[in-house]
């Protein structure tokens, strides 16, 4: 089945997530993309990319939205016209949305090795002295950013810097939970963060914390 998980996160927020293993022409099938849309899928030159886009599509169907019902702000920020919140992500072969009525934010990475080049500019690396090898190190980095991509995608703010205004609450991996702390001007926030981890992909989603003074 394409769809590859859905999870209720309260009544009012939803997850979707899709495998991505079909043809872009399977999944463009039966989609009517708005004119802005149209034009950004037929620029793109990756097919995993176009693929990915088209399978968002069908995730917005399974919410029971269309692409119509989707526009971006001047950032870059997608919306939905009812004024519920979207946000949107993918990487390589997963695709995925979260739909609430509170701000949100979603974020997938797949866990690479990669990570480890480039962790000292989104978080100090000596809070990880005690992991106990470099799985769990780059397991526990990879959520890590995406919990910071996730609340940076929520708060859509140009100059929030990942190491220097957002702070994400240590945690266990079996706790699939935590929180993360936003100073930045006049923001000072506190969001929920979910994860899970799926053939060698880290999910991260963010939702704004009740009582949050924005």
């Amino acid at each position: 089945m394409p769809l590859y998980k859905t999870i209720t996160v309260d009544e009012r927020t939803k997850v979707f997530i899709w495998k991505v293993e079909e043809s872009f022409d399977w999944l463009a099938n039966g989609i009517d993309l708005t004119a802005h849309c149209q034009k950004r899928v037929d620029g793109m030159k990756s097919e995993i990319h176009r693929r990915g886009f088209m399978s968002i599509r069908h995730l917005m169907a399974e919410a029971g939205y269309t692409d119509h019902d989707l526009y971006y702000d001047d950032i870059g920020k997608p919306h939905l016209r009812d004024d519920r919140y979207i946000s949107i992500t993918h990487s390589f072969n997963f695709t995925a949305i979260i739909i609430s009525n509170r701000d949100v934010g979603i974020d997938i990475e797949k866990q690479r090795e990669k990570i480890l080049k480039i962790a000292n500019k989104f978080t100090p690396l000596n809070e990880y002295h005690t992991l106990a090898n470099e799985d769990a190190l780059i397991r526990k980095l990879t959520i890590v950013w995406g919990a910071k991509e996730s609340v940076y995608k929520l708060i859509a703010r140009p100059g929030v810097g990942f190491l220097q205004h957002i702070n994400v609450t240590d945690f266990d991996f079996d706790d699939s939970k935590t929180t993360a702390h936003v100073r930045y001007h006049e923001l000072d926030s506190w969001y929920d963060i979910d994860f899970l981890e799926f053939e060698n992909f880290t999910c991260v989603y963010a939702l704004s914390s009740t009582g949050n003074n924005k």
